[in-house]
């Protein structure tokens, strides 16, 4: 058995997986959504990205490396429905499969899960149902949507509010698959509001929800011409190296470290 299958969970025995948890504690659980990325790019981004990132992550932790579990495709993405292609799921389906997988992980004896979230708008529902987790398994459970990382990729673009099929997300994927965008059918669709805390980037701006098609006419919401390869090979050094960084401190760790019992 390769390195690579070997923190594959579903490329294991239960032989295997027996002995392995014995000094693995920690798993990296990938989800993504399938939904429009407008008509520059196909509907698996927010999937791929994260399936690609955690075994890239995965690859690159020291031995024993976490376990690298089966990914959830589907989303929360009613607000991009307005577009074919768009596959979503509920918020109560979503957190009840992802408690679910996580109070299977404990009974396993997994102690540290780390969600990776691919798609910005499963945040809420991954959160709660970690919530649920932590409190009925009483293990560490928590959810990355990109905050290891954000802060620096922001500063290699030029696009405000760039959140979706994008500068980012169109330069990432020409960084790895260049066959699978459509360059020629890239568009500058940069969004703008009436208050600043609406802004998608601003440090003091509220949550709020709207349908894609209600501030967009392509599904783009950023300008997708502005993105290159090698922004896209920047950003993906920076998401592995922090998030290997973040994965590494978990693992190292007790849980009686994490969560600060030192009184």
């Amino acid at each position: 058995m390769n390195n690579t299958e070997s923190f594959f969970w579903e490329s294991l025995t239960w032989e295997e997986l027996e002995e392995r948890l014995k000094i693995v504690d920690t798993a990296i659980l990938p989800c993504g959504a399938i939904e429009q990325h407008g008509r520059h790019l196909p509907v698996d981004i927010d999937y791929f990205d994260a399936v690609y990132l955690a075994r890239k992550v995965a690859e690159a932790c020291s031995e024993p490396k976490p376990f690298v579990l089966p990914p959830i495709p589907y989303g929360v993405s009613y607000h991009h429905e307005d577009f074919k292609g768009t596959l979503s799921v509920t918020n109560n389906a979503l957190s009840a499969f992802v408690y679910d997988i996580g109070m299977g992980l404990a009974r396993n004896g997994i102690k540290k899960l780390i969600i990776l979230n691919g798609h910005g708008d499963n945040a809420p529902t991954l959160h709660y149902a970690a919530q649920m987790i932590n409190r009925d398994a009483k293990i560490f459970v928590c959810v990355d949507t990109g905050e290891t990382s954000d802060v620096d990729i922001s500063h290699l673009i030029t696009t405000p509010n760039d959140i979706h099929a994008g500068e980012i997300e169109t330069s990432t994927t020409l960084a790895i698959r260049p066959e699978m965008v459509k360059m020629d059918k890239a568009v500058n669709e940069t969004l703008a509001f009436g208050s600043k805390f609406l802004d998608f980037d601003y440090d003091q701006s509220v949550n709020w929800y709207v349908r894609t098609s209600k501030i967009s006419e392509s599904g783009v919401m950023g300008d997708a011409t502005k993105a290159t390869a090698d922004k896209g090979m920047k950003m993906w050094e920076i998401m592995i190296q922090q998030l290997v960084k973040f994965v590494e401190s978990i693992k190292a760790s007790d849980l009686e470290d994490l969560y600060q019992k030192r009184y």
